[in-house]
């Protein structure tokens, strides 16, 4: 089999030290995606670093900058298999510069709390990765109000 090519991945919280909203992102193509739900982030091109290449999907897709979390660590690996060819890592992130704007490939984007994290239809690889998000949300009820900063 040959080897699964690397995709990065942001998500994006509110709050670095408690999260309570996540934004998800919706697809608008390919047609066989269109309309599921997913984190914002795209693949590694060659000779980038992980976290570089996060950073440009990031700019190019919603128009921000983000201050990086932790990696939250998959198990397949330390990554998370998301398709036969795909594996994805993944980082909390938050904005620090500009507002989240579906710039390409994608129509909307929804900040989901925990208790509505699968009320969208996610891509099916995204599934047990947002299932794992709902233990590390913050209830909305004890999170704290914070506004993102805006360049």
């Amino acid at each position: 089999m040959t080897a699964r090519r690397l995709v990065v991945a942001a998500a994006i919280v509110d709050d670095l030290d408690r999260p309570a909203r996540l934004l998800a992102a919706r697809r608008s193509r390919p047609a066989h995606l269109a309309g599921r739900w997913e984190f914002p982030g795209g693949k590694v091109d060659p000779g980038e670093a992980p976290v570089e290449a996060l950073h440009r999907e990031l700019r190019e897709e919603l128009g921000v900058r983000v201050e990086l979390g932790d990696e939250l660590p998959g198990p397949d690996d330390g990554g998370w298999i998301i398709t036969d060819r795909h594996v994805l890592r993944l980082w909390f992130a938050t904005v620090t510069e500009g507002v989240p704007e579906p710039l390409v490939e994608h129509d909307d984007l929804r900040w989901l709390g925990r208790d509505g994290l699968l009320d969208v239809d996610w891509l099916d690889g995204d599934v047990r990765i947002v299932e794992e998000l709902q233990d590390v949300l913050e209830p909305l009820d004890d999170a704290p109000v914070r506004r993102l900063r805006r360049a």
